[in-house]
């Protein structure tokens, strides 16, 4: 049984934000943390995607709540405002480029099942306030389950003009990856060809020239017996790049179930876009953007 917790908190401008003390797990937590409002406005503050624990989005009534974790609650007055942005930042802004930094938990763009709560639709929304003709175009994507750096367009030329010549105009492109197991060398590569099953599972074929080339580059930052935290550098980026070589180096990403983890202590997906360097579509000056690497991958890892 989870222990009581006490906890610190402060508060910002349109934020709650708790420290948690001791074990607890979340929806008691944060009931007792807003003891002025009832059970069921509490748990729609949590199925809204209101609630971020550390870097990312947490909709689990019982997700287990460590102490020294970060819990911050996004105020309902502001969530249902048009320019609220839940579970992602704008880390720079332009007329022809938006930056954020999106958590874990935030889809890029629209699904089946879920239209609005997405890094698209909202900055669409946000754009539109100025002038309701803005857009916003993608230029390139994050798994819902990956935090991190990501860049859109403000108009279809700029999108093209970015994709088209994007292994010229992306000069780095850095992500950390907390995965299991002792990782054996300091560093090295990963090559192979990537196919797509009819389940959407990416796989390394065994034959050469059989599907995308892929290449991985990584670098061991921190590791012990049970997990280990590495830097990823690509040389090629296609789709669950990543996710597939760590399987195939035999240390799968934490909390990848699909390929191969065993593990998901930390509650997401243990992958994390640190860096995005690129040259400015239209000024051409060299922009690099950085998201810090999140605490709980640093702490697994040590």
């Amino acid at each position: 049984m989870p222990k009581k917790h006490r906890t610190t908190n402060k508060k910002i401008a349109n934020s709650l934000i708790y420290t948690v003390e001791e074990q607890s797990e979340l929806l008691p937590f944060l009931l007792k943390s807003m003891s002025n409002r009832s059970r069921n406005s509490v748990k729609s503050i949590l199925t809204r995607g209101q609630v971020t624990i550390d870097d990312h989005i947490e909709t689990q009534h019982n997700y287990v709540l460590e102490p020294g974790q970060t819990v911050t609650i996004l105020k309902n007055k502001e969530a249902v405002k048009e320019s609220a942005l839940i579970g992602m930042s704008i880390l720079y802004e332009d007329d022809d480029i938006i930056v954020i930094k999106k958590e874990a938990g935030l889809l890029s763009i629209a699904t089946e099942k879920e239209k609005h709560r997405t890094a698209l639709h909202q900055l669409m929304e946000h754009v539109r306030l100025e002038n309701p003709q803005n857009r916003v175009f993608v230029v390139h994507r994050l798994d819902k389950d990956t935090s991190g750096v990501m860049m859109f367009a403000k108009s279809e030329q700029v999108k093209r003009k970015l994709q088209d010549a994007w292994k010229e105009n992306v000069k780095e492109r850095t992500y950390v990856a907390l995965v299991e197991g002792e990782v054996k060398k300091q560093k090295g590569y990963i090559s192979s060809w990537l196919k797509e099953s009819t389940t959407h599972l990416v796989y390394s074929s065994p034959n050469k020239y059989d599907g995308q080339h892929a290449i991985t580059h990584y670098k061991l930052l921190q590791s012990n017996k049970d997990f280990s935290l590495v830097e990823v550098q690509l040389e090629t980026g296609r789709k669950n790049q990543i996710r597939v070589h760590m399987q195939d180096l035999g240390n799968p990403v934490v909390g990848d179930k699909k390929y191969g983890s065993k593990t998901n202590e930390i509650g997401r997906l243990g992958l994390h876009a640190k860096v995005l360097s690129f040259s400015h579509p239209t000024t051409g000056q060299l922009l690099r953007f950085v998201a810090d690497v999140p605490k709980s991958f640093l702490t697994k890892s040590k």
